[in-house]
């Protein structure tokens, strides 16, 4: 959810972040060989999808959870996207080289236009990054620049910045810049289907807050309108020269503060994609939609994260956290409370990533409520002995978070509660603030099919999804010797060896792999969710 996702940081149980892209591929969960017919299709039909309110205004580094991520998504195109075996793809680029993975080189397809019907030049790229870079814009994701050579004279750890512009990145002409990196990453290429490296219109720069209420993009849909915590409207770009041009008319996001409200609407007729299914229908949405209902892997992990900047957690032997992770009967909970949705986690990585690897955490992720006490004793126990989870409440969380914190208490006498927050944006606020108690609930999906998206992104120290204070000398070491790797293969072993790592000293507790359990009205057809767990909005058609 941003999250680096960068992140991606996922609002609900049951779902989803970034948007409309092609890829994703089905893990054989997927009802897509069961849609119904196809009917003739309104090409300029408009359609709805469940979302919530966004965290912050719609400027592409300044998303970093999964309500605002699918409405950026939809605005901006990429450089480049990945296909449904995680491999590279060009969208707004015609090339990127590099034959050392420290200098790049991109060529742009010529006759991008934004929605404003400005060009889209190697200039809109170049000055969009370097103004996200700067800290007084406050870009929740700026850190996602800091690979670029330069980077750290614009936005210093400490004392003033010494430059405006990252000295790595070069325009060559209207077409072509190229990207310096400090040192040499051979997985750079993929980080840029992110959308933190969108490109910008000059008119941004005018009014950067106004250009958040009121974005202008180069992607499918360009903007019409937000009304805030209610909706907001998008509408077919017919300029749009990427791959993935609408076959719709548009978009509506509709706000809802329940999914349970969002699933009454879908089954009357009043929404038509929902990215989620809350708890309490789980049991019987399939039987309510037949064919139209949806239950698919996706790349995407549940964990619950300690805050480790406050004082229950600050000095804490990791020794607690394996014991409180070993406490938890994640078999019961995914079968009972989830209904089946949801896989048991056994490891920091998502399923479906490269690099992902089966069973690393051991038994640490198996339940064992007298090895639980155990290790938590030889810990020196939790203090207070007292723990409680942070949650969204818009976001189908607090029947798994009561059951968590039962099988918590009953196997080690532990006192555990929830800490209910309003909605996502409320969550989110109370993590940046350092706000968080105890542990909060951490959703996470991918931002680009790597292992190091879930690792370098979410427990580096300097990482914007490090949002608990984590810091591990030994961990940002062997980060930093993956990242140095000569090829990507070698990059992805390094990660796996640094995976391994993260089970002695436990930044988090992984809980399990998540799936989109969704569905749609009848309105609606060619409907499908890409490996980041969100509809692919473009492919959707409206009935006629």
């Amino acid at each position: 959810m941003r999250g680096a996702t960068s992140a991606k940081w996922v609002a609900g149980a049951a779902i989803i972040a970034l948007a409309a892209t092609a890829c994703g591929s089905d893990d054989g969960d997927s009802n897509s060989d069961k849609k119904p017919a196809a009917g003739a299709v309104n090409a300029k039909g408009i359609f709805s999808v469940e979302v919530g309110e966004p965290q912050n205004p719609l400027q592409p580094a300044n998303t970093m959870e999964s309500n605002g991520s699918i409405v950026v998504k939809s605005l901006f195109s990429q450089l480049v996207d990945y296909d449904a075996k995680g491999q590279i793809k060009m969208v707004n680029a015609q090339s990127v080289e590099t034959k050392d993975s420290k200098t790049y080189t991109v060529k742009l397809k010529p006759g991008w236009k934004f929605h404003d019907g400005t060009a889209v030049t190697a200039e809109s790229y170049v000055k969009a990054w370097n103004w996200a870079a700067q800290p007084a814009n406050k870009q929740t994701n700026s850190a996602w620049f800091s690979d670029i050579k330069g980077y750290d004279d614009v936005a210093p750890a400490k004392g003033k910045p010494k430059a405006e512009e990252m000295s790595g990145l070069k325009v060559v002409d209207d077409n072509t810049f190229t990207i310096e990196l400090s040192k040499s990453l051979p997985y750079f290429e993929y980080k840029l289907g992110y959308e933190v490296f969108s490109p910008l219109p000059e008119s941004f720069y005018k009014d950067p807050k106004a250009a958040g209420e009121h974005p202008i993009g180069n992607g499918p849909y360009k903007f019409v309108s937000w009304d805030h915590k209610k909706q907001i409207k998008v509408t077919k770009f017919d300029g749009y020269q990427g791959p993935d041009k609408a076959q719709n008319g548009g978009v509506v996001f509709k706000n809802y503060s329940t999914l349970e409200t969002a699933y009454e609407d879908l089954k009357s007729g009043n929404v038509d994609v929902l990215r989620q299914i809350g708890p309490k229908d789980l049991p019987v949405y399939k039987t309510d939609l037949g064919d139209r209902a949806v239950d698919k892997a996706y790349s995407a992990i549940q964990t619950i994260v300690p805050a480790f900047y406050g004082k229950q957690f600050k000095d804490i032997d990791p020794k607690v956290i394996q014991g409180l992770s070993m406490a938890i009967d994640r078999d019961t909970i995914t079968k009972t409370v989830l209904q089946g949705t949801r896989e048991p986690a056994t490891g920091f990585v998502a399923k479906g990533v490269n690099g992902y690897q089966p069973n690393v955490a051991g038994d640490v992720t198996k339940y064992d409520p007298a090895k639980a006490k155990k290790l938590i004793k030889d810990g020196g126990g939790v203090p207070g002995n007292k723990i409680s989870i942070q949650y969204n409440a818009d976001g189908g969380h607090k029947e798994w978070v009561e059951a968590v914190c039962g099988s918590i208490t009953k196997a080690t006498g532990i006192k555990c509660v929830g800490d209910s927050k309003a909605d996502f944006q409320a969550d989110l606020d109370a993590r940046d603030a350092k706000q968080v108690k105890s542990f909060y609930r951490s959703g996470w999906v991918l931002d680009y099919p790597m292992n190091a998206n879930f690792i370098r992104d979410l427990y580096g120290t300097k990482s914007d999804g490090n949002q608990s204070g984590f810091s591990n000398k030994e961990v940002d070491a062997l980060i930093a010797k993956a990242d140095s790797a000569k090829t990507l293969e070698d990059s992805v072993k390094e990660y796996q060896e640094v995976e391994k790592k993260l089970v002695e000293y436990m930044p988090g507790i992984p809980l399990w792999y998540y799936k989109v359990n969704a569905g749609y009205s009848e309105k609606v057809q060619n409907v499908d969710y890409s490996q980041t767990g969100d509809p692919i909005l473009t492919q959707i058609q409206v009935k006629k």
